[in-house]
């Protein structure tokens, strides 16, 4: 048992969402909340994949589909939809992930993750892709997902 202890040191926990047929891992650390669907505001002249802001308990938050981020179909709203509150690290804001459905959280040891490859415009937003049983799950760079944004809105 005593291996056990420093197992846990390099394992991390990620929330499992579906988009489509594909399976995507969400580092928990930076999981705030996951709410249903909400009444999406839209707001004008906003990016394709940016849907548009919703009220959580007084707080404004952006709400972004990952599918359109990433170029798939549009988004079908259905009782398994969610969005996912993402508190990035080293931000006070929050961001919205509008998901088909939130599945499971699996733990993945280091050895249990291959690192993604290659420099394709996909492989910024990958960490790699976990081995979880049979299903594999594509890990998502969560900060190079959220923070990439148009040079005119840029810092």
């Amino acid at each position: 048992m005593e291996n056990n202890a420093n197992a846990t040191d390099t394992t991390r926990q990620f929330i499992v969402a579906k988009l489509g047929d594909e399976q995507y891992g969400i580092d928990i650390k930076y999981i705030d909340n996951i709410v249903r669907m909400a009444r999406i505001t839209r707001v004008p002249k906003a990016q394709p994949y940016f849907k548009g802001i919703i009220n959580l308990r007084g707080e404004v938050i952006p709400v972004m589909s990952l599918r359109l981020k990433f170029g798939l179909p549009e988004d079908e709203i259905t009782n398994a939809t969610r969005i996912i509150i993402i508190k990035l690290e080293d931000s006070d804001s929050s961001i919205g992930v509008l998901v088909d459905a939130v599945k499971e959280v699996v733990t993945l040891s280091e050895d249990e993750i291959e690192p993604s490859k290659g420099n394709s415009k996909d492989n910024k937003y990958l960490l790699g892709v976990g081995k979880h049983g049979e299903t594999l799950v594509s890990l998502l760079n969560l900060p190079n997902v959220i923070i990439e944004k148009d040079s005119e809105s840029a810092k």
